[in-house]
């Protein structure tokens, strides 16, 4: 490389002032001065000019030269009406900026202080040493609510994220239009299967039920179906209804409010697979031996009719404590029991199966939160998945990976869902830290030797996994081994999947949610019925690759939407426990403090200079804070008790000190 060469780039603004570039192919971002940024806005694509050589151990660094193109064209934030002055300016809800826009009277739509507003950029501003400082510009074109308003603090991360809520007059209209009744042409060329009983079970709150499962035994297999919504018969490749879902990508479930991908006429009406109605499905019919293998199967399109719609809740009840619901529910009940315990057995079968080839079973309890009427929130702890959630995975993961395995071999088109091995360096890290804790990670080179790095089995992390179940630090590690894997992604090339152990897999099982699982439903009706031919074929092997990063891309923003709910309503929950004492656990040791993960799930941070006694430093090593001149040491995973000292909601960060 050119030492003094030009390179292009996004910059990350951080709120002090200077920057990040991140040029692709360096694995490392060059750091932008603060005077260097040359007027670069976040997410701005910039042409950069990288220093000489930097001096070892430092980062390199540049000077933004030019801006080829603005990444943010709207914002979201809090308007602030200038006193006895008829403009304002809106202070942005994204950390990263530092400078509030400026908005003239006459762009302000009426706002007054405390409207969250979605303001579009009409200058990007100046921190030009000649010409002076100008903040940037805009004009507000939606008004979403006083800040103190119900919901209104979820509907800005909404907006923030740019995801679509509403559906356009013709989505809706199309819809409305394919949401029929099945009928009897519906029903021709399809495997009758509403005589074999078959129930949905999910959350108590769930409207769209996409999958209902089936399950006998002959004395020597078991007969497994799962039976998945057919919502590619209701919604046509480049129809309305199919841009939109594309769009998309995925159905966004937040703490207060679903966003659908589909319209509800589709994903809680004919698409929902509603107890004592007529659906049309496709179905994975997999026999299964008494060692959890799949001996055969039959993937075809079949016309189901659930039994019942059953609850997580009630499933487990039936399975572990009969006496927990009413004689009432029971009776109700008691003809599917037989079927829970047999469902109880080979998902038993199915698990041990696919641990013994080393797939990794995160066993982390999920996050819940409560709101009440005025969208505040009144409890927040983990939910832990029961028999009955860990049922529904089991064979959902088979029907995934056995459509998966017979496209592959089929040769044809098909989206993927894979996991790639986790970087090296990654997992050295995370060796060093838990070896602390007691634990230790065997890596092997590729003769199978042991090595201090080199190539991991994903039979280690489980077996990693199962030494700390039970013990106070298992939610931790579990997910500072997870931080350290590779994130799955969508894809048309069929490279495996690390984490479950499985050269073949799949999302096949929601496609009512997720768009790459309408994809390849298209796909497996095409095969059926005879119509993928080369020129199909052809055009599915020019889409898909788009499909697939874009499908990719919107599971993220969903997943990152998630998660800063989830942190809003943290901090609000614990900022009304100002001043109380907590107990944790060490989740975090960095050069600036310690992250403390409290029971509730919460987490925040004792800031390094808020420890007492002493002056303490982060040794990179070990991995730990160490006090100078006492050599007191604080590591992952110790437990700690903890006063919350302050929250705060913009940044939705949270602070805590020793008790």
């Amino acid at each position: 490389m050119k030492e003094l060469e030009t390179l292009t780039g996004t910059f990350t603004s951080h709120s002090k002032g200077f920057g990040f570039v991140t040029v692709e192919g360096y694995s490392e971002d060059f750091y932008i001065p603060a005077e260097q940024t040359g007027n670069a806005f976040h997410m701005d694509v910039v042409e950069i000019l990288p220093d000489p050589g930097p001096k070892r151990g430092q980062r390199r660094t540049a000077k933004v030269l030019s801006i080829k193109s603005h990444g943010i064209t709207r914002l979201i934030g809090t308007f602030d009406q200038a006193k006895n002055m008829h403009f304002g300016f809106v202070i942005p809800d994204m950390a990263k900026l530092s400078q509030d826009i400026f908005v003239p009277g006459e762009a302000s739509m009426g706002a007054v202080t405390g409207h969250k507003v979605v303001v579009e950029l009409t200058s990007y501003g100046s921190r030009n040493p000649v010409s002076g400082f100008r903040s940037p510009e805009g004009k507000i074109v939606e008004i979403l609510g006083h800040v103190n308003d119900p919901g209104v603090d979820v509907l800005s991360i909404v907006k923030g994220y740019d995801i679509p809520m509403e559906f356009e007059k013709a989505v809706l209209d199309q819809a409305a239009r394919v949401a029929k009744p099945v009928s009897d042409a519906d029903r021709a060329g399809r495997k009758d299967l509403r005589s074999l009983r078959m129930v949905t079970i999910d959350g108590e709150d769930a409207k769209d039920l996409d999958d209902a499962v089936s399950v006998s035994y002959d004395g020597t297999f078991y007969h497994l179906g799962v039976h998945i919504a057919d919502v590619s018969n209701y919604v046509q490749e480049n129809s309305a209804l199919d841009k939109e879902a594309k769009r998309r990508g995925t159905s966004v479930y937040l703490v207060d409010r679903v966003i659908p991908m589909l319209p509800h006429a589709l994903c809680n009406g004919i698409c929902s697979l509603n107890a004592g109605e007529d659906r049309l499905a496709l179905s994975c019919l997999m026999k299964i031996n008494d060692k959890g293998e799949i001996v055969d199967y039959e993937i075809t399109e079949t016309v189901i009719n659930v039994n019942q719609r059953m609850s997580y809740t009630v499933v487990k009840e039936l399975l572990s404590d009969e006496t927990a619901i009413s004689r009432e529910e029971y009776q109700k009940y008691a003809y599917l029991l037989e079927d829970f315990r047999l469902m109880e057995k080979l998902a038993g079968l199915l698990r041990a199966r696919r641990r013994e080839r080393g797939g990794i079973d995160f066993d982390l309890p999920e996050c819940q939160i409560l709101l009440d009427e005025k969208g505040f929130p009144s409890y927040v702890g983990p939910y832990d998945r029961n028999e009955a959630t860990r049922i529904i995975e089991d064979f959902m993961l088979a029907a995934n990976e056995t459509v998966a395995e017979h496209f592959y071999w089929l040769e044809v088109p098909f989206v993927y869902r894979v996991h790639g091995a986790p970087e090296e360096d990654k997992f050295r890290m995370l060796s060093g830290m838990i070896s602390n804790m007691g634990y230790s990670l065997k890596t092997t080179d590729r003769s199978g030797n042991k090595v201090g790095s080199g190539e991991i089995h994903p039979k280690e992390i489980q077996k990693l996994l199962d030494k700390i179940a039970g013990t106070p630090e298992e939610a931790m590690i579990s997910r500072m081994v997870l931080r350290s894997m590779k994130q799955a992604k969508y894809s048309d090339v069929c490279s495996g999947h690390f984490g479950l152990a499985c050269k073949y897999y799949c999302h096949f099982t929601s496609p009512i949610r997720r768009y790459p699982d309408l994809q390849i439903h298209r796909i497996i009706r095409e095969q059926l019925r005879g119509r993928l031919n080369e020129e199909r074929m052809e055009h599915y092997r020019e889409i898909l690759p788009g499909i697939a990063e874009h499908s990719s891309k919107m599971e993220r923003r969903a997943d990152e939407a998630e998660r800063e709910t989830d942190k809003l309503k943290k901090v609000q929950f614990m900022s009304m426990h100002l001043g109380e004492e907590f107990e944790g656990i060490i989740s975090g040791v960095t050069a600036w403090g310690l992250y403390v993960e409290l029971l509730n799930t919460v987490e925040g941070m004792i800031h390094v200079s808020k420890l007492p006694g002493d002056y303490y430093y982060f040794e990179e090593k070990s991995g730990d804070m160490v006090g100078e001149a006492t050599g007191k040491r604080f590591q992952l995973g110790m437990p700690v008790k903890v006063i919350l000292d302050e929250v705060d909601e913009a940044a939705r960060t949270i602070d805590f000190s020793l008790a």
